[in-house]
């Protein structure tokens, strides 16, 4: 998993220019962000090599947050290609986005 908080602009779309990439939005004061990130470590050891998984503090990075108009956190938004296709708002389940990132890596999404 990497954090790219502290990345520019520039990076951040590299990082999802290519292949598919959950990105975490998130807070080190918010709750549930914190409960969110056992989640996300169990997904980077699930889809490691095959799909980016990424986290952003958007404390420290407010100007992505509103670009992307990120209202609530913890948000976790999946791209492919450099396209979001899917967003989700709060704590979620493993189930849910390991099988959001599986239908993207099969091209069903």
């Amino acid at each position: 998993m990497i954090d790219i908080t502290r990345r520019s602009r520039k990076e951040l779309d590299r990082t999802i220019q290519k292949g598919v990439t959950l990105i975490d939005f998130n807070a080190p004061w918010c709750a549930p962000c914190r409960a969110q990130e056992p989640v996300i470590q169990a997904l980077d050891e699930e889809y490691g090599g095959r799909a980016t998984i990424a986290t952003l503090n958007i404390d420290e990075n407010q100007e992505v947050a509103m670009r992307l108009g990120i209202q609530s956190i913890p948000t976790m938004i999946l791209y492919k290609e450099g396209h979001e296709i899917g967003r989700f708002i709060g704590f979620q389940s493993e189930e849910k986005l390991s099988s959001a990132i599986g239908e993207a890596l099969q091209n069903r999404i």
